[in-house]
Protein backbone atom coordinates (compact mmCIF):
# COMPACT_ATOMS: atom_id res chain seq x y z
CA UNK A 1 0.00 0.00 0.00
CA UNK A 2 0.78 3.26 -0.50
CA UNK A 3 2.50 5.12 2.27
CA UNK A 4 0.02 7.80 2.03
CA UNK A 5 -3.01 5.27 1.31
CA UNK A 6 -6.05 5.25 4.15
CA UNK A 7 -5.43 2.98 7.35
CA UNK A 8 -7.91 0.17 7.80
CA UNK A 9 -7.57 1.44 11.83
CA UNK A 10 -7.46 5.00 11.83
CA UNK A 11 -10.61 5.95 11.94
CA UNK A 12 -12.37 8.02 14.86
CA UNK A 13 -15.62 9.96 16.24
CA UNK A 14 -14.61 13.79 16.11
CA UNK A 15 -16.80 15.13 18.69
CA UNK A 16 -16.42 18.63 20.66
CA UNK A 17 -14.33 18.58 23.53
CA UNK A 18 -16.33 20.32 26.05
CA UNK A 19 -13.18 21.85 28.73
CA UNK A 20 -13.72 23.75 31.58
CA UNK A 21 -12.90 27.27 30.15
CA UNK A 22 -11.02 29.99 31.78
CA UNK A 23 -11.49 33.55 29.96
CA UNK A 24 -8.50 34.57 28.08
CA UNK A 25 -7.67 38.41 28.95
CA UNK A 26 -4.95 39.92 27.14
CA UNK A 27 -3.15 40.26 30.59
CA UNK A 28 -3.81 36.22 31.49
CA UNK A 29 -1.72 35.38 27.74
CA UNK A 30 1.18 37.57 28.47
CA UNK A 31 1.50 36.44 32.09
CA UNK A 32 1.11 33.18 31.35
CA UNK A 33 4.88 30.88 30.87
CA UNK A 34 5.21 30.18 27.56
CA UNK A 35 7.33 27.94 25.22
CA UNK A 36 8.44 29.01 22.26
CA UNK A 37 9.81 26.19 19.33
CA UNK A 38 9.98 27.79 15.79
CA UNK A 39 10.98 31.23 16.05
CA UNK A 40 13.64 33.17 13.46
CA UNK A 41 15.76 35.45 14.36
CA UNK A 42 15.85 36.82 10.82
CA UNK A 43 12.58 37.57 11.43
CA UNK A 44 12.03 39.11 14.82
CA UNK A 45 14.20 42.27 14.68
CA UNK A 46 12.55 45.33 15.63
CA UNK A 47 12.33 47.78 12.63
CA UNK A 48 13.92 50.84 14.75
CA UNK A 49 16.73 48.34 15.01
CA UNK A 50 16.70 47.40 11.18
CA UNK A 51 17.22 51.15 10.39
CA UNK A 52 19.97 51.76 12.76
CA UNK A 53 21.73 48.91 11.84
CA UNK A 54 21.31 50.12 8.13
CA UNK A 55 22.46 53.66 9.40
CA UNK A 56 25.99 52.07 11.13
CA UNK A 57 27.02 49.67 8.58
CA UNK A 58 26.09 51.61 5.51
CA UNK A 59 23.30 49.19 4.26
CA UNK A 60 21.54 51.06 1.72
CA UNK A 61 18.83 48.57 0.50
CA UNK A 62 15.92 49.62 2.58
CA UNK A 63 12.74 51.02 0.66
CA UNK A 64 12.41 53.77 3.98
CA UNK A 65 14.32 54.57 6.83
CA UNK A 66 11.46 55.68 8.15
CA UNK A 67 10.14 53.55 11.50
CA UNK A 68 7.03 53.09 11.17
CA UNK A 69 6.65 52.85 7.00
CA UNK A 70 9.24 50.11 7.50
CA UNK A 71 7.47 47.88 9.60
CA UNK A 72 4.27 48.36 7.46
CA UNK A 73 6.42 47.36 4.51
CA UNK A 74 7.57 44.58 5.86
CA UNK A 75 4.37 43.19 6.96
CA UNK A 76 2.17 43.97 3.94
CA UNK A 77 5.58 42.72 1.66
CA UNK A 78 4.76 39.31 3.59
CA UNK A 79 1.04 39.02 3.49
CA UNK A 80 1.08 37.79 -0.54
CA UNK A 81 0.20 34.28 -0.19
CA UNK A 82 3.43 32.82 -1.22
CA UNK A 83 5.86 31.36 0.27
CA UNK A 84 7.77 32.20 -2.31
CA UNK A 85 7.02 35.81 -1.93
CA UNK A 86 6.98 35.76 1.71
CA UNK A 87 10.56 35.24 1.87
CA UNK A 88 11.88 38.02 0.08
CA UNK A 89 10.81 40.64 2.62
CA UNK A 90 13.95 38.89 4.41
CA UNK A 91 16.70 40.44 1.87
CA UNK A 92 16.40 43.28 4.31
CA UNK A 93 17.13 41.88 7.67
CA UNK A 94 19.60 39.47 6.39
CA UNK A 95 21.25 42.50 5.03
CA UNK A 96 21.61 44.33 8.21
CA UNK A 97 23.36 40.93 9.96
CA UNK A 98 26.59 41.45 8.41
CA UNK A 99 28.44 42.02 10.92
CA UNK A 100 29.10 40.62 14.80
CA UNK A 101 28.10 43.34 16.69
CA UNK A 102 24.80 43.78 14.44
CA UNK A 103 23.63 39.87 14.94
CA UNK A 104 24.68 40.26 19.09
CA UNK A 105 22.55 43.20 19.09
CA UNK A 106 19.39 41.45 16.88
CA UNK A 107 19.94 38.45 19.02
CA UNK A 108 19.77 40.10 22.68
CA UNK A 109 16.97 42.31 21.78
CA UNK A 110 15.18 39.28 20.67
CA UNK A 111 15.55 37.29 24.07
CA UNK A 112 14.58 40.79 25.63
CA UNK A 113 11.34 40.91 23.18
CA UNK A 114 10.01 37.08 23.80
CA UNK A 115 10.69 37.49 27.78
CA UNK A 116 8.89 40.73 28.02
CA UNK A 117 5.77 38.74 26.00
CA UNK A 118 5.87 35.49 29.01
CA UNK A 119 8.05 33.25 26.90
CA UNK A 120 10.22 31.12 29.52
CA UNK A 121 11.86 28.69 27.01
CA UNK A 122 12.95 29.63 23.21
CA UNK A 123 14.74 27.80 20.46
CA UNK A 124 15.03 30.51 17.96
CA UNK A 125 16.99 29.14 14.51
CA UNK A 126 19.15 30.81 11.97
CA UNK A 127 21.67 30.29 9.16
CA UNK A 128 24.42 31.57 9.90
CA UNK A 129 25.30 31.03 6.09
CA UNK A 130 23.36 34.17 5.56
CA UNK A 131 25.54 36.27 7.32
CA UNK A 132 29.32 35.63 5.97
CA UNK A 133 28.52 38.43 2.80
CA UNK A 134 31.38 40.86 4.34
CA UNK A 135 33.58 37.49 5.74
CA UNK A 136 32.55 36.44 8.76
CA UNK A 137 32.55 32.81 9.31
CA UNK A 138 29.85 29.85 9.94
CA UNK A 139 31.55 29.88 14.00
CA UNK A 140 31.72 33.53 14.28
CA UNK A 141 28.18 33.81 13.15
CA UNK A 142 27.04 30.99 15.78
CA UNK A 143 29.06 32.72 18.65
CA UNK A 144 27.85 36.21 18.22
CA UNK A 145 23.93 34.77 18.49
CA UNK A 146 24.89 32.57 21.50
CA UNK A 147 26.46 35.51 23.13
CA UNK A 148 23.44 37.73 21.95
CA UNK A 149 21.43 35.14 23.84
CA UNK A 150 23.27 35.31 26.99
CA UNK A 151 23.50 39.04 26.71
CA UNK A 152 19.72 39.20 26.73
CA UNK A 153 19.13 36.88 29.54
CA UNK A 154 21.00 38.73 31.85
CA UNK A 155 19.02 41.24 30.97
CA UNK A 156 15.91 39.67 31.31
CA UNK A 157 16.77 38.42 34.37
CA UNK A 158 17.55 41.48 35.74
CA UNK A 159 13.88 42.58 34.66
CA UNK A 160 12.46 39.58 37.02
CA UNK A 161 11.47 37.98 33.43
CA UNK A 162 14.03 34.57 33.65
CA UNK A 163 14.27 33.09 29.84
CA UNK A 164 16.15 29.98 28.81
CA UNK A 165 17.36 30.17 25.40
CA UNK A 166 18.50 27.85 22.72
CA UNK A 167 19.81 28.33 18.86
CA UNK A 168 18.61 25.62 16.06
CA UNK A 169 21.00 26.16 13.49
CA UNK A 170 19.79 26.35 10.00
CA UNK A 171 20.86 25.31 6.38
CA UNK A 172 18.75 26.88 3.27
CA UNK A 173 17.41 23.97 1.41
CA UNK A 174 18.26 26.21 -2.33
CA UNK A 175 21.79 26.09 -1.57
CA UNK A 176 25.06 23.62 -1.16
CA UNK A 177 26.64 24.51 2.18
CA UNK A 178 24.29 22.20 4.31
CA UNK A 179 27.26 19.92 5.09
CA UNK A 180 29.41 22.22 6.62
CA UNK A 181 26.19 24.17 8.35
CA UNK A 182 25.46 20.88 10.19
CA UNK A 183 29.39 20.31 11.17
CA UNK A 184 29.48 23.84 12.79
CA UNK A 185 25.75 23.38 14.55
CA UNK A 186 27.43 20.02 16.20
CA UNK A 187 30.91 21.90 17.40
CA UNK A 188 28.65 24.09 18.98
CA UNK A 189 26.34 21.59 20.71
CA UNK A 190 27.48 22.36 24.17
CA UNK A 191 27.37 26.33 23.88
CA UNK A 192 23.32 26.39 23.27
CA UNK A 193 22.91 25.21 20.23
CA UNK A 194 20.58 22.60 20.50
CA UNK A 195 19.55 21.14 16.95
CA UNK A 196 19.79 21.20 13.14
CA UNK A 197 17.10 22.51 10.39
CA UNK A 198 16.64 23.31 6.96
CA UNK A 199 14.56 25.99 5.91
CA UNK A 200 13.96 28.01 2.54
CA UNK A 201 11.55 27.33 0.19
CA UNK A 202 10.09 23.30 -0.51
CA UNK A 203 9.23 23.31 -3.85
CA UNK A 204 12.03 22.05 -6.11
CA UNK A 205 14.27 21.66 -2.51
CA UNK A 206 13.06 18.05 -0.90
CA UNK A 207 14.94 17.60 2.21
CA UNK A 208 16.21 14.61 0.34
CA UNK A 209 18.70 16.55 -1.31
CA UNK A 210 20.42 17.32 2.24
CA UNK A 211 20.86 13.76 3.06
CA UNK A 212 24.35 13.73 4.14
CA UNK A 213 23.90 16.86 6.35
CA UNK A 214 21.30 14.90 7.92
CA UNK A 215 23.44 11.61 8.25
CA UNK A 216 25.84 14.28 9.86
CA UNK A 217 23.66 14.54 12.22
CA UNK A 218 22.26 11.42 13.28
CA UNK A 219 25.82 9.80 13.58
CA UNK A 220 26.64 12.14 16.53
CA UNK A 221 23.17 11.47 18.23
CA UNK A 222 22.09 15.13 17.48
CA UNK A 223 18.58 16.75 17.03
CA UNK A 224 16.77 17.20 13.79
CA UNK A 225 14.01 19.54 13.16
CA UNK A 226 13.23 19.96 9.32
CA UNK A 227 10.48 22.83 7.31
CA UNK A 228 8.34 20.32 5.78
CA UNK A 229 4.41 20.29 5.03
CA UNK A 230 4.65 24.03 4.72
CA UNK A 231 3.57 24.49 1.20
CA UNK A 232 4.85 21.49 -0.68
CA UNK A 233 2.83 18.75 0.92
CA UNK A 234 2.43 15.31 2.51
CA UNK A 235 5.89 13.97 0.13
CA UNK A 236 8.25 16.64 1.71
CA UNK A 237 6.67 15.42 5.44
CA UNK A 238 7.46 11.81 4.70
CA UNK A 239 10.90 12.58 3.15
CA UNK A 240 11.34 14.89 6.36
CA UNK A 241 10.36 12.01 8.46
CA UNK A 242 11.47 8.66 6.92
CA UNK A 243 14.55 9.31 5.01
CA UNK A 244 15.83 12.63 6.87
CA UNK A 245 15.49 11.87 10.58
CA UNK A 246 13.01 14.37 11.76
CA UNK A 247 12.06 14.44 14.98
CA UNK A 248 9.46 17.69 14.54
CA UNK A 249 8.46 18.79 11.86
CA UNK A 250 8.62 22.77 11.14
CA UNK A 251 4.62 23.83 10.33
CA UNK A 252 3.76 20.36 9.19
CA UNK A 253 0.42 22.16 8.37
CA UNK A 254 -0.25 19.61 5.08
CA UNK A 255 -0.37 16.66 7.39
CA UNK A 256 -4.27 17.73 6.92
CA UNK A 257 -4.09 16.26 3.48
CA UNK A 258 -3.88 12.69 4.83
CA UNK A 259 -7.30 13.28 7.09
CA UNK A 260 -10.91 12.81 6.20
CA UNK A 261 -13.76 13.66 8.04
CA UNK A 262 -16.96 12.57 7.14
CA UNK A 263 -20.21 14.48 7.80
CA UNK A 264 -20.92 12.27 10.13
CA UNK A 265 -17.87 13.30 11.61
CA UNK A 266 -15.99 10.14 11.34
CA UNK A 267 -12.46 10.67 11.24
CA UNK A 268 -10.10 8.91 9.12
CA UNK A 269 -6.38 9.15 9.02
CA UNK A 270 -4.10 8.10 6.42
CA UNK A 271 -1.07 5.68 6.95
CA UNK A 272 1.36 8.96 7.14
CA UNK A 273 -1.14 10.76 9.19
CA UNK A 274 -1.69 8.05 11.57
CA UNK A 275 2.16 7.71 11.92
CA UNK A 276 2.86 11.50 12.81
CA UNK A 277 -0.01 11.15 15.52
CA UNK A 278 0.34 7.33 16.79
CA UNK A 279 4.80 8.71 17.40
CA UNK A 280 3.95 12.11 18.44
CA UNK A 281 6.12 13.90 16.27
CA UNK A 282 5.61 17.52 17.23
CA UNK A 283 3.99 19.90 14.83
CA UNK A 284 5.91 23.56 15.04
CA UNK A 285 2.29 25.43 13.66
CA UNK A 286 2.06 29.20 12.81
CA UNK A 287 -1.36 30.18 12.44
CA UNK A 288 -0.98 33.56 11.33
CA UNK A 289 2.40 33.26 9.10
CA UNK A 290 0.47 30.46 7.34
CA UNK A 291 -2.40 32.78 6.82
CA UNK A 292 0.27 35.02 4.50
CA UNK A 293 2.24 32.58 2.99
CA UNK A 294 -1.14 30.85 1.63
CA UNK A 295 -0.58 28.02 3.53
CA UNK A 296 -4.24 28.62 5.40
CA UNK A 297 -7.17 30.58 4.33
CA UNK A 298 -7.26 32.51 7.67
CA UNK A 299 -6.34 31.65 11.40
CA UNK A 300 -10.24 30.25 11.73
CA UNK A 301 -9.77 27.98 9.03
CA UNK A 302 -6.78 26.48 10.21
CA UNK A 303 -5.94 23.07 10.34
CA UNK A 304 -4.37 23.50 13.77
CA UNK A 305 -8.14 23.36 15.61
CA UNK A 306 -8.73 19.63 13.74
CA UNK A 307 -5.53 18.73 14.40
CA UNK A 308 -5.14 19.66 18.61
CA UNK A 309 -8.66 18.15 18.96
CA UNK A 310 -7.56 14.88 17.23
CA UNK A 311 -4.62 14.95 19.98
CA UNK A 312 -1.63 15.52 17.47
CA UNK A 313 1.40 16.76 19.27
CA UNK A 314 0.57 20.52 18.52
CA UNK A 315 2.41 23.54 19.23
CA UNK A 316 1.71 27.04 18.58
CA UNK A 317 4.26 29.15 17.74
CA UNK A 318 5.13 32.79 15.84
CA UNK A 319 7.46 31.96 12.78
CA UNK A 320 8.70 35.22 12.03
CA UNK A 321 7.47 37.98 14.27
CA UNK A 322 8.17 40.97 12.22
CA UNK A 323 6.71 40.12 9.22
CA UNK A 324 3.48 38.72 10.65
CA UNK A 325 3.31 41.44 13.28
CA UNK A 326 2.81 38.79 15.91
CA UNK A 327 3.98 37.70 19.30
CA UNK A 328 3.41 33.98 20.73
CA UNK A 329 0.69 36.14 23.27
CA UNK A 330 -1.25 37.45 20.16
CA UNK A 331 -1.17 33.95 18.69
CA UNK A 332 -2.78 32.49 21.43
CA UNK A 333 -5.31 35.63 21.48
CA UNK A 334 -6.41 34.40 17.63
CA UNK A 335 -6.30 30.85 18.82
CA UNK A 336 -8.73 31.60 21.55
CA UNK A 337 -11.08 33.78 19.55
CA UNK A 338 -11.26 31.69 16.78
CA UNK A 339 -11.47 28.19 19.00
CA UNK A 340 -12.10 29.25 22.54
CA UNK A 341 -9.27 27.32 23.45
CA UNK A 342 -9.25 28.79 27.19
CA UNK A 343 -6.74 28.10 29.55
CA UNK A 344 -6.53 24.79 29.80
CA UNK A 345 -5.39 23.98 26.50
CA UNK A 346 -3.05 27.34 26.63
CA UNK A 347 -1.37 25.21 28.68
CA UNK A 348 -1.54 21.74 27.69
CA UNK A 349 -0.22 23.39 23.66
CA UNK A 350 2.64 24.80 26.01
CA UNK A 351 3.21 21.20 27.94
CA UNK A 352 3.36 20.04 24.19
CA UNK A 353 6.42 22.59 23.39
CA UNK A 354 8.30 21.66 26.38
CA UNK A 355 8.15 18.18 26.07
CA UNK A 356 9.26 18.38 22.00
CA UNK A 357 11.74 20.78 23.20
CA UNK A 358 15.55 19.49 22.41
CA UNK A 359 17.17 21.13 25.59
CA UNK A 360 18.04 18.20 27.77
CA UNK A 361 15.48 16.00 29.59
CA UNK A 362 16.02 17.24 33.39
CA UNK A 363 16.01 21.15 32.11
CA UNK A 364 13.41 20.31 30.32
CA UNK A 365 11.30 18.29 33.10
CA UNK A 366 12.56 21.58 35.64
CA UNK A 367 11.03 23.80 33.33
CA UNK A 368 7.82 22.10 33.26
CA UNK A 369 7.49 21.24 37.13
CA UNK A 370 8.84 24.69 38.42
CA UNK A 371 8.00 27.30 36.05
CA UNK A 372 5.10 26.07 33.59
CA UNK A 373 2.44 23.93 35.98
CA UNK A 374 2.66 26.34 38.62
CA UNK A 375 2.23 30.08 36.57
CA UNK A 376 -1.03 28.19 34.96
CA UNK A 377 -1.80 26.94 38.35
CA UNK A 378 -1.34 30.47 39.69
CA UNK A 379 -3.67 32.34 36.99
CA UNK A 380 -6.30 29.47 37.71
CA UNK A 381 -6.32 30.07 40.74
CA UNK A 382 -6.80 33.98 40.48
CA UNK A 383 -9.82 33.22 38.36
CA UNK A 384 -11.32 31.43 40.20
CA UNK A 385 -11.00 34.11 43.04
CA UNK A 386 -12.66 36.31 40.89
CA UNK A 387 -15.64 33.96 40.26
CA UNK A 388 -16.22 33.80 43.72
CA UNK A 389 -15.35 37.78 44.32
CA UNK A 390 -17.99 38.56 41.57
CA UNK A 391 -21.06 36.30 43.42
CA UNK A 392 -23.36 34.43 41.73
CA UNK A 393 -25.18 35.37 38.33
CA UNK A 394 -27.16 38.22 38.50
CA UNK A 395 -26.52 38.68 42.20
Amino acid sequence: MSVLGRSTDGHSRLRARSYHRTVLTADTIRRAPKALLHDHLDGGLRPATIVDLAAEFGYRGLPTTDVDDLAVWFRRGADRKSLELYLETFVHTVGVLQEREAIVRVAAECTEDLAADGVVYAEVRYAPELSTEKGLTLDEVIEANLEGFRLGADRAAAAGRAITMKVLVTAMRQAARSVEVAEAAIRWRDAGVVGFDIAGPEAGYRPTRHLEAFDRIRHENFHITIHAGESFGLPSIWEALQFCGAERLGHGVRIVDDIAVAPDGTVSLGRLAAFVRDRRVPLEMCPTSNVHSGAAAAVAEHPIDLLRRLRFRVTLNTDNRLMSNVSLSSEFAALDEAFGIGLGEMEWLTINAMKSAFAPFDERLALINEVVKPGYAHLRGEAARAVVASGPAGA
